[in-house]
């Protein structure tokens, strides 16, 4: 584990995962949000994220944004996380909200904080291959504080279901500039996107507190105001929760990726990620990608009891493969 001092993750776990229900559901009929599920019976993928931002953090300065409505799941999955570590969403308010209120918190605890995002829904083959990726971020974050750094996954084969990164021609100490921000192209942009060296977009963000609360300057200068006098409560929990539950009623919806670093592509680098058997675990057709990729002695499905909270994707894919009278698995528009 690398320690680099001033170095925060921020692990996003508060999504519902709906595209992903179909396969989330217990035996009892309980749908489980998606980063408290295992791909295969090992760690959840929330537990996985958790272990991935220990690569550049220490644990004092691991963060992760929770629901209140999936208490039932964190509070067994985060124990060890400080208590002051765990941001609680009243609601769910996008993305961007989910980044904002704990990147606060960052800031006035740490004014010179690098914070890296990472998103709890991702699974990874070789994570060493990441792990040199993220700490070479932080390295760049460290020396342009006002730079922000999208890690760019070396595509793996045509996709339509990732949003994608097109970088300028040349790039710089590890970085190249980004020209422009595509989410879900449609399949016949997908080829002129990877013949342009376009990189898939993880969400997966590497900058100093300050230019990340800059981006939002431009366009949420009244949220952020709101949200420092919440922070500005967190000594008294009752006073903290009823403050953000006031806030999160009048709040919209806004996306991070479309509604903040679009239009801003001038403050954004991208680092290339080499190919590390990275997927989002977000479809259907992503989990089987990704199980397909598997080594064959982890991919058996373990199942799990009729009363478990715990769901195993593995499992429940096989359960539809079967249930659907299909053999082996389709990915539409995922080369494996």
């Amino acid at each position: 584990m690398c320690n680099y001092a001033n170095t925060w993750c921020l692990v996003l776990a508060a999504g519902e995962g709906r595209r992903l229900q179909i396969l989330t559901a217990t035996p009892a009929g309980v749908a489980v949000p998606k980063q408290f599920c295992s791909l295969y019976g090992g760690p959840s993928l929330l537990q996985e994220a958790l272990l991935r931002a220990l690569q550049v953090a220490p644990m004092e300065f691991v963060c992760a944004v929770v629901a209140a409505e999936h208490r039932a799941w964190w509070a067994e999955s985060i124990p060890h996380l400080p208590t002051g570590n765990v941001f609680v969403q009243p609601q769910d308010r996008g993305t961007a909200h989910g980044v904002l209120l704990p990147l606060i918190h960052i800031l006035i605890r740490d004014v010179n904080a690098v914070v890296v995002v990472l998103p709890a829904d991702h699974h990874v083959l070789d994570e060493r291959v990441l792990s040199k990726s993220l700490r070479d971020a932080v390295t760049l974050a460290r020396s342009s504080l006002r730079t922000v750094y999208l890690l760019g996954m070396e595509p793996e084969g045509p996709d339509t279901e990732v949003g994608y990164i097109v970088p300028e021609q040349g790039a710089q100490d590890g970085a190249a500039k980004v020209s422009q921000l595509i989410e879900e192209p449609a399949p016949d942009q997908v080829r002129d996107l990877l013949d342009s060296g376009a990189l898939w977009n993880a969400f997966i963000v590497v900058a100093s507190a300050r230019a990340l609360v800059a981006l939002f300057e431009k366009r949420f200068v009244s949220t952020i105001v709101d949200m420092l006098t919440v922070a500005r409560n967190s000594g008294n929990e009752s006073l903290a929760v009823s403050a953000a539950g006031r806030l999160y009623q009048r709040l919209s919806t806004v996306d991070f990726i479309h509604d903040v670093l679009e239009g801003q592509e001038a403050s954004l680098r991208v680092v290339p990620v080499p190919k590390c058997g990275w997927t989002d675990v977000g479809t259907p057709q992503r989990v089987a990608q990704a199980l397909l990729r598997l080594p064959a002695g982890v991919r058996t499905p373990k199942r799990i009891s009729a009363n478990s909270l715990r769901v195993n994707l593995a499992s429940q894919h096989e359960r539809r493969e079967m249930t659907e009278g299909r053999s082996g698995v389709h990915a539409k528009g995922i080369t494996a």
